[in-house]
């Protein structure tokens, strides 16, 4: 591109429109239903969301129920730090608190829900080949990357987690009010006998996890380091999240009665479906 090839309105719209077709590593597919890779058994017509979330970067998609979303860890290095709400009430939202006790699980994997502050299952694990996952340290904040990076500016070198979710939020009518405790995937961390916790890193290249929503839900992730990554430089890849329509679960599945109180989560978003 020469430096003249935007010095006019005319121009730019030129040098605008000749983009078309051209494709970054990071970018969303539009429309999804023209995604270049399909998860096997799904049609085009079924596919909601197609994105490539760069590294540093941050995604939100609102997906109804029966839903299934695909978060793969493409590079080895990437980090999702997940807020879930209520698409209907956004004031309902994950609480990472009542989703391990009420499973009696600090680690989540296959077969798990994520639980809301109303007792109601917004979302349950259907697949994970990853295993190491995080409920317990949060989004990382800018304080934390600037002591770490150097700064931890939105607009830098080295944005975190919790001020993306700020812009995501924001495309929702919400705000930083709202940005509650997050789920992380694809970076474990173990609690040890005296409680300190210890990073374990990822499963490497090409983990996934799968999750079917369980009601109409507001989907945000980030992709930022862990914030106990112990690496002083920012270590981050991007990640591929898809998304496609799915059935409902149905009344023998086996995630939904595994447990008395997963099935109590599940027919309390039942019931609240009857209104």
């Amino acid at each position: 591109m020469s430096k003249h090839s935007t010095a006019s309105p005319t121009k730019a719209r030129d040098h605008a429109r000749a983009q078309a077709g051209q494709r970054a590593e990071a970018m969303p597919t539009v429309p999804a239903t023209d995604a270049p890779q399909r998860p096997d058994g799904v049609p085009a017509d079924a596919m909601l969301w197609d994105e490539v979330i760069a590294a540093g970067g941050y995604a939100a998609k609102r997906l109804n129920r029966g839903a299934r979303l695909r978060l793969i860890d493409t590079k080895g290095e990437a980090n999702l730090s997940m807020l879930v709400f209520n698409a209907e009430r956004p004031i309902e939202r994950l609480n990472i608190a009542d989703t391990l006790k009420v499973q009696w699980n600090a680690y989540l994997k296959a077969g798990g829900l994520l639980l809301s502050d109303m007792g109601k299952v917004l979302m349950s694990i259907t697949e994970d080949s990853s295993g190491y996952h995080d409920a317990f340290c949060g989004a990382s904040n800018a304080a934390a990357n600037a002591a770490r990076y150097g700064d931890g500016y939105n607009w830098g070198l080295h944005p975190n987690a919790r001020d993306r979710f700020v812009l995501a939020t924001a495309k929702f009518g919400l705000g930083r009010k709202d940005i509650h405790a997050c789920m992380n995937w694809f970076k474990g961390i173990t609690v040890e006998a005296d409680g300190a916790t210890r990073f374990d890193g990822g499963a490497g290249p090409g983990a996934q996890v799968i999750l079917r929503a369980e009601m109409d839900v507001i989907v945000m992730l980030a992709n930022c380091p862990h914030v106990l990554d112990p690496r002083p430089t920012y270590t981050v890849t991007p990640a591929h999240v898809m998304a496609w329509r799915g059935e409902v679960t149905p009344a023998d599945d086996p995630i939904r009665n595994a447990t008395p109180e997963g099935l109590r989560a599940f027919l309390n978003v039942e019931e609240d479906l009857r209104r």
